[in-house]
């Protein structure tokens, strides 16, 4: 059996085991959970094995409440989907803009795959009323929380994969992420770095990243500032400006810059 056999096999072992008949007291489960037709059609896939479905559907808190292993909730898939997110946006923007420098590709990539264009995403085709969360998890307004739809969003991709294969990823992410790409690319709210990195940075760790001034140069009237962006005393990121807004901006760019190429810059604590 060669890995990516062994990968689905796994995948679909987790996904299928025994389901109880009742759920459990502190556990919610939508009505539309049992009939996941509609979202199968939003999505243009119907799965062979729709217990891949349900499997990115099933968020940790509920895992947690009917004291299942958390290997059974949405994560692996979630980190299978978005490493082929990441190769099938980066192989689309390679074939259609051939006269873009990589650092422009690597910010264009950024803008399409962030958390919040994937949340925002979820959210135009309702999947928060699918996911499968404890009941006090959903009273605390979880169905329409950025980083559990984003990452919802990443694990219902590493399902398609493992069900169809990188065509059928490909042909979902073109259809729900990629629709209206044009749009989102020329959106300015997007091209916030600092708000990007932020929104990144607190989906993982609920922390903030901090920003410093290192350096203030020349006149009054012709400034220049460099501040510095940490997150867990790590610096991510240092940029220039006329004004500390602007260096801020740019220092936040080059940590995204930075964190795209280099993730692991993040795992160095947390503040």
């Amino acid at each position: 059996m060669g890995l990516s056999e062994a990968i689905r096999a796994l995948a679909a072992r987790l996904a299928g085991g025994p389901r109880p008949e009742r759920e459990p007291a502190g556990v919610t489960v939508p009505e539309a959970d049992h009939n996941l037709r509609e979202l199968q059609r939003k999505l243009g896939h119907t799965f062979a094995d729709v217990t891949l479905l349900r499997n990115a559907l099933l968020h940790r808190s509920h895992i947690h409440v009917t004291g299942q292993e958390r290997e059974q909730s949405n994560e692996r898939l979630e980190f299978l989907g978005d490493a082929v997110l990441g190769l099938v946006v980066n192989e689309i923007l390679y074939d259609h803009y051939p006269d873009r420098s990589e650092g422009d590709l690597t910010k264009m990539k950024s803008l399409l795959v962030c958390g919040a264009r994937l949340s925002e995403v979820a959210m135009d085709f309702d999947l928060g009323i699918h996911i499968r969360m404890s009941r006090s998890e959903a009273a605390t307004g979880g169905r329409r929380r950025s980083s559990i739809l984003a990452d919802t969003t990443e694990a219902i991709i590493g399902a398609v994969y493992l069900d169809g294969g990188l065509p059928a990823a490909r042909t979902v992410i073109e259809r729900v992420i990629l629709s209206g790409s044009d749009r989102v690319l020329s959106r300015r709210s997007l091209r916030n770095y600092k708000s990007r990195l932020q929104e990144m940075i607190q989906s993982r760790y609920k922390t903030p990243p901090r920003y410093k001034v290192l350096e203030v140069d020349g006149p009054d009237h012709d400034r220049l500032f460099r501040v510095a962006v940490t997150h867990g005393g790590t610096v991510l990121g240092v940029g220039d400006g006329r004004n500390k807004k602007t260096a801020e901006q740019a220092a936040a760019r080059e940590a995204l810059d930075r964190l795209e190429r280099e993730p692991e810059l993040l795992d160095g604590g947390q503040e």
